[in-house]
């Protein structure tokens, strides 16, 4: 198994754990596709790969609907996407995703947060030589196609790592190559399961048990913050 992979099998276990959390998450996320790009799924491939997601989750089709239908209300206000970066203690990073319509809001509880922990909000950028910010494709694997042949169809668009995961595969490539990786799978028939962003710490770094719980207490806060959508972190996972 790539280095990716099992970072990401042991942050998903835990960040779907909440359903209701997940559900309130792709539902922004697919409002604010929706107002980037339009509300027909044929025309808007990042709506297209949310939907997927939302399918994947067991999110009701009645929730993605409405999402769709809040991001064309002109009543509905716009939501911004905003990084965060900081150091919990014993300097494990934290790159914290929001989407808010309130920024002077979010930033002051996420650098409460930090503070109340004993670490630090940092500056814009600080932290990102410390992740990989990869597109992770989802797909379903399909008969007559050996994953070492996908994987030299796709290493044009910088796929560097592909894993088997009990009928699927597992697709990893740059941020930026979302787009190009998406529509090579969609000709070519593939079925994709779900299609996200994440940030793969290049390296990881080792904290004892009581350490850990301090930090996982720290995400927790992050996690339970209704503008927050994503938190990752170097520290290494428990297995």
């Amino acid at each position: 198994m790539g280095r990716a992979f099992e970072y990401r099998k042991a942050r998903k276990m835990k960040r779907w754990g909440n359903m209701s959390r997940t559900f309130t998450k792709i539902g922004k996320e697919i409002t604010m596709a929706v107002k980037a790009g339009g509300p027909d799924p044929d025309a808007n491939s990042r709506l297209r790969a949310l939907i997927q997601n939302a399918k994947a989750a067991n999110m009701p089709k009645d929730n993605v609907e409405r999402a769709i239908k809040k991001a064309i209300s002109k009543d509905e206000g716009n939501y911004k996407e905003v990084v965060y970066e900081g150091y919990a203690p014993f300097g494990v990073a934290i790159v914290v995703e929001t989407a808010t319509d309130n920024t002077t809001r979010t930033v002051a509880n996420v650098r409460s947060y930090f503070n109340k922990a004993g670490g630090s909000l940092g500056t814009s950028g600080s932290l990102s030589f410390l992740f990989e910010h990869k597109s992770v494709f989802k797909v379903k694997e399909k008969e007559g196609v050996e994953m070492d042949e996908l994987e030299l169809e796709l290493i044009d668009f910088g796929v560097d790592e592909m894993d088997s995961d009990e009928g699927s595969i597992m697709i990893y490539g740059p941020f930026e190559e979302f787009n190009n990786i998406q529509k090579y799978l969609e000709d070519n028939g593939f079925e994709i399961e779900s299609a996200e962003f994440e940030r793969i710490p290049n390296d990881t770094k080792e904290v004892t048990d009581e350490q850990r719980e301090v930090i996982e207490k720290l995400i927790e806060r992050f996690e339970e913050d209704d503008d927050v959508q994503n938190v990752f972190h170097n520290m290494k996972e428990a297995f």
